[in-house]
């Protein structure tokens, strides 16, 4: 969980960097990316408490407030401030005072009697600096965001094992996620949204999607490219199985070049690397097989709070590999007539030189 320490860090760092101070002495953000950024604070989705959330106030000092009402679930008790006001909403007793939405408002107007202002809220001055500040800030992940990717990466390995041993012919999309849904939550012990692709893919007219009623059929191939969301932080990683038997020689042609093209990729994690070049260099291998047209999409992206955000790994990009980053490697092919392959694993760029590799979970064939 977020600690008190980086949080006001973060907090801190904020007030230092941004082009323009506000009139008042404290900043206000109800942005749920912000809060859980700057707060730790989370409002469990699979609750009653979804999608309502709460208020943060900041000093320059990265002390804070943090305002909500008394109906959320327990992962806000997980938040980090100096002061919390939790407000009387509704007692299941008595109706509730007024819409839920905005239960803290009154609180909140009483806190700042000198002038109430949200200043993240979409047409504030201030919206669009504080975004994009703390989007910057974002990007180097901190010792204890690693440590949420890590606990939703091992659920992530979790459900791409249980499909390895229990995907087979007859069964529908939908069964292939609750399954897999099911594994991850059993292994972090508790509910959680996992969502993405489980999806049969024909070639380029279905590269992915949600699960359907559709059944599995011999010689399917299966993209599975899902994330599971940890106090709001996302894992995302890829594999691709076919249905029943082993690959033909043109299924497993997919699988071995894009592998082939991730390792490309690979060599060329570090700080520093342009880009466009880790693109280049998953195209570069299909290009040079003949099959660069049948890749329509990025070679990878960053993670975090938000799905997908920087850097982008694409082609034209202008961006740099970043210390810290926390970056997927994503290549995928599509053939119609054969079916489509996808791969992806996770990585966090260190602080020194080099990557680490977060995800745990088996290729088929096999990276190592």
């Amino acid at each position: 969980m977020p600690t008190a320490a980086t949080c006001r860090e973060r907090r801190r760092r904020l007030w230092a960097e941004l082009p323009v101070r506000p009139t008042t002495g404290e900043l206000a953000f109800c942005d749920p990316i912000h809060l859980a950024y700057l707060a730790g604070f989370w409002v469990d989705p699979i609750s009653l408490g979804s999608p309502f959330g709460g208020l943060l106030l900041v000093r320059p000092d990265g002390s804070a407030r943090l305002v909500h009402e008394n109906r959320l679930p327990a992962s806000v008790q997980e938040a980090q401030a100096d002061e919390r006001i939790v407000v009387d909403w509704y007692d299941g007793q008595t109706p509730g005072r007024g819409p839920r939405e905005i239960a803290w408002l009154a609180t909140a107007r009483e806190l700042v009697p000198t002038g109430f202002e949200i200043h993240d809220n979409p047409g504030h001055p201030l919206a669009v600096p504080i975004a994009e500040t703390l989007a910057r800030h974002r990007r180097a992940k901190d010792w204890d965001e690693l440590a949420i990717f890590r606990e939703a990466m091992k659920a992530g390995n979790a459900g791409h094992q249980w499909s390895r041993e229990n995907v087979k012919p007859g069964m529908t999309e939908i069964a292939v996620y609750t399954g897999i849904a099911g594994a991850c939550q059993r292994e972090l012990g508790r509910p959680v949204v996992v969502y993405g692709d489980f999806a049969v893919c024909p070639g380029p007219e279905r590269r992915g999607g949600p699960p359907t009623n559709r059944r599995l059929e011999v010689g399917d191939m299966l993209i599975l490219d899902f994330s599971v969301v940890v106090q709001g932080y996302r894992s995302d990683f890829t594999n691709t199985l076919v249905v029943g038997r082993e690959p033909n020689p043109d299924q497993q042609r997919l699988y071995d070049l894009c592998v082939r093209a991730m390792i490309a990729a690979e060599h060329l994690l570090n700080i520093g690397t342009p880009c466009q070049a880790l693109y280049d260099a998953v195209e570069g291998v299909f290009e040079k097989e003949g099959v660069s047209g049948a890749f329509g999409h990025h070679a990878g992206h960053g993670l975090g709070l938000t799905h997908p955000e920087a850097p982008f790994l694409v082609r034209r990009s202008t961006e740099r590999l970043e210390a810290d980053d926390v970056i997927t490697l994503e290549p995928g092919l599509y053939v119609a007539g054969v079916g489509g392959c996808r791969i992806e694993h996770n990585y966090r760029i260190m602080p020194d030189s080099g990557f680490q590799r977060l995800s745990g979970h088996s290729l088929v064939p096999d990276t190592k």
